[in-house]
């Protein structure tokens, strides 16, 4: 998977609050990592099997919210190009 800024996939998790602290925990003991660190692959990797119907709603809305930028794109693209590039 692609590193995007900070997000890495394999970007050990960090406890700073209280529900990302439920989850490390919950992931650790659950997959009892050699080193004890969680990562960000294995808490999603964990809740796509565990309630799928989370994940799936924000790729949902992702995919659609990309979808809508990019047609967005294409009618300003044409408007530029109606306009001979003087918008």
């Amino acid at each position: 998977m692609t590193n995007f800024g900070e997000y890495s996939i394999n970007k050990v998790l960090i406890s700073d609050g209280e529900l990302k602290d439920i989850i490390i925990e919950y992931v650790g003991k659950k997959l009892n990592p050699d080193n004890s660190e969680v990562t960000l692959e294995m808490a999603i990797n964990t809740i796509a099997e565990e309630f799928p119907e989370l994940l799936l709603t924000v790729a949902e809305e992702n995919y659609l919210r990309g979808y809508e930028r990019a047609l967005d794109d294409v009618n300003t693209f044409r408007d530029l190009e109606g306009n001979n590039g003087t918008k």
